[in-house]
């Protein structure tokens, strides 16, 4: 049992509401086949016909079938009250998590610490610590999925996926993907290295760093001349993210990830009112890592104190 587990370990927060879920609807699945199975058989065999007993007619009984029709309504709306409560939380990342971006593509998982750190097909994270991933995919469908912490979400190209997770014991856990995404899928395999603190802190020190996202992405800002306008002709960054921005069309969006990905690589699809459009594309001038950094700068800009000069 050291090399097979009938259920993998229970190594995060939300893997032991994941998991009373999954036994609570066995359960009740197993209770109603093993009651109808009974019933089938008991009545196959009480009216047979060569036992000559034939069923009886007999008249309705209201409160039967008010019984029979309430019990699998409630437990109906308790499947669906817990597992929306479970849905919800594991969709929540707690304010503050700290956030680690992951690019899949054929046939890897590329991560990068907020401190600049990169691996390959390998996740650093201390324990007892909420990690928020923000992913996107390279080429095709992935889907990161860790069985000890009961996730696992789809990273679809052209688009941003997140999920977030604490990790509540240290050790080393399978990263795998979860879809089909070509000929060497079997060996997008990872793993994901649960560390304590201090030792968590020593790992960055002696890994080499590539620049934070948050610095990369200011030069990107800078390289492709996007401060000659923001703030001036085009609408200002500082603050934008998390705040409603009105269109010109009337309607009011939240500047989340995916409106700051869309508006860098298609600028006209969603224009803020007051301004004309003169920003162009930069569709397949960046790659998702540098989408990435960009996106980390912009999040940072939090005032017009942190508006960069043009």
């Amino acid at each position: 049992m050291n090399t097979f587990r009938l259920f993998p370990q229970r190594a995060a927060t939300l893997a032991d509401d994941v998991d009373a879920l999954y036994f609570f609807l066995c359960a009740v699945t197993a209770f109603f086949t093993v009651l109808i199975f009974v019933l089938i058989v008991y009545f196959a065999l009480k009216y047979n016909r060569r036992r000559g007993i034939k069923p009886q007619n007999v008249h309705t009984s209201y409160l039967l079938e008010a019984v029979w029709t309430a019990i699998p309504f409630a437990l109906v709306m308790i499947m669906f009250g817990w597992g929306a409560r479970v849905y919800v939380r594991s969709q929540t990342a707690p304010r503050g998590a700290m956030e680690i971006h992951v690019v899949a593509k054929q046939w890897m998982w590329k991560t990068q610490q907020p401190t600049g750190q990169r691996e390959i097909n390998g996740l650093h994270v201390p324990v007892n610590t909420p990690v928020k991933l923000v992913m996107a995919s390279q080429d095709v469908i992935h889907s990161f999925y860790v069985p000890a912490f009961r996730i696992k979400r789809d990273v679809v190209p052209g688009r941003y996926n997140t999920m977030w997770f604490s990790a509540t014991t240290p050790g080393e856990y399978h990263l795998f993907c979860a879809e089909y995404c070509g000929s060497h899928h079997s060996a997008m395999i990872g793993q994901v290295v649960v560390m304590e603190a201090g030792d968590y802190a020593q790992w960055l020190a002696g890994v080499p760093a590539d620049e934070p996202p948050v610095r990369a992405g200011e030069k990107l800002f800078a390289r492709f001349s996007c401060n000659t306008c923001h703030g001036q002709r085009a609408p200002t960054l500082a603050g934008l993210y998390g705040r409603n921005v009105l269109l010109d069309n009337g309607q009011t969006i939240t500047a989340d990830d995916e409106y700051v990905r869309e508006s860098i690589l298609d600028p006209r699809a969603k224009m803020v009112a007051g301004y004309a459009p003169l920003m162009p594309t930069y569709q397949g001038q960046m790659t998702e890592e540098q989408l990435l950094d960009l996106m980390a700068y912009i999040k940072s800009l939090k005032s017009a104190a942190t508006q960069p000069a043009s």
